[in-house]
């Protein structure tokens, strides 16, 4: 098979600046909620480390608190619900119209949507729809799915409900997979996971996206008309996942990698191997080629990045038995 080169360049200069666009912004999510409801353990449990003090006592939390995050991801912690809509109300609608992602906080070992939670929401989403209804503190709790379920039907189901435990992690991965679906939309969501120590799920939910699309794209049989927009889906997911590991990826060596993927039976041996671990792989490719050596490419650099082993063409060659070796039981 053969690329074009300049159809090449073209595709990899565009994802590039695509990824410089987005490492250029700034992501400003607000916290809204009682005094004591997790909020900031909650922030800390999302990025992964000591982003938010802890340890707020009741009435304490009297004006907006900041809270910067490698320069570019910023936690505005408002004032109580109780007082929204008193001194500090104009200085805190302001936060909620510029916010990127709204996390409004409920206390599952509380009164889930008091009056005064109905009435702050109502305020909030006439500003911005934004927002996650982020239920905390379901180790305290019994029956959550019953309150999920109450908590879906008195708000229309219009927002989206992730049940956590703050304290002991629990689905925390659902809340940072919901606040990616909104950054998505934005175009935020790479400057988010970029800083996230939690970055596995977040390539493998990439992987399988890109798998899908290539699917879509029904490259069948390879090489085919379809080779441009199936090399722009996995030049986009080589870069991607190059700057989420923060390792960068040169134009050649994409290129080398993505050709050797295509061309050969790599990618058919590397799939066979994915599959066991990736959740979600056997009904994102649905047999399809192009969907099939596409999530073998992703899997491939992600397992590189994620063992520090030098990605090259070689490694592709050899990685469905390094892969048995390192995984016995696989």
């Amino acid at each position: 098979m053969q690329f074009n080169e300049q159809e090449f360049n073209d595709i990899y200069d565009k994802e590039i600046r695509e990824v410089n666009a987005q490492l250029d912004n700034e992501i400003l999510f607000v916290l809204i909620g009682d005094v004591n409801a997790g909020k900031s353990s909650t922030v800390n449990q999302i990025m992964g480390e000591d982003v938010a003090s802890v340890g707020a006592q009741p009435g304490e939390t009297t004006a907006i608190k900041k809270y910067v995050y490698k320069d570019k991801i910023v936690f505005a912690d408002t004032p109580g619900l109780d007082d929204i809509n008193k001194s500090n109300s104009e200085e805190t609608l302001k936060y909620y119209k510029e916010a990127d992602v709204v996390l409004f906080f409920l206390n599952a070992a509380g009164t889930v949507l008091s009056d005064g939670e109905k009435k702050a929401l109502q305020d909030v989403k006439k500003t911005n729809k934004e927002i996650i209804l982020v239920l905390n503190k379901i180790d305290a709790a019994d029956d959550i799915p019953g309150l999920v379920q109450y908590i879906r039907t008195n708000t229309n189901n219009e927002f989206k409900v992730v049940p956590i435990s703050s304290r002991t992690g629990e689905n925390m991965q659902q809340l940072r997979d919901a606040i990616l679906d909104i950054l998505q939309t934005k175009k935020k969501d790479l400057l988010f996971a970029k800083e996230l120590k939690a970055k596995s799920a977040v390539a493998n939910r990439w992987i399988i996206a890109a798998s899908t699309s290539a699917g879509v794209i029904g490259a069948v049989p390879l090489p085919g008309a379809d080779i441009v927009p199936l090399t722009g889906v996995q030049v986009g997911l080589m870069v991607r996942l190059a700057t989420l590991y923060d390792k960068p990826i040169s134009k050649e060596r994409a290129r080398e990698l993505a050709i050797a993927t295509l061309t050969g039976n790599i990618g058919k041996s590397i799939f066979r191997q994915a599959v066991k671990v990736v959740p979600g792989a056997g009904s994102a490719i649905g047999g399809g080629v192009a969907a099939s050596l596409t999530l073998a490419l992703g899997y491939g650099i992600k397992y590189a990045y994620e063992n520090d082993i030098e990605l090259n063409v070689e490694f592709l060659k050899n990685f469905a038995s390094n892969f048995k070796d390192k995984n016995p039981n696989t």
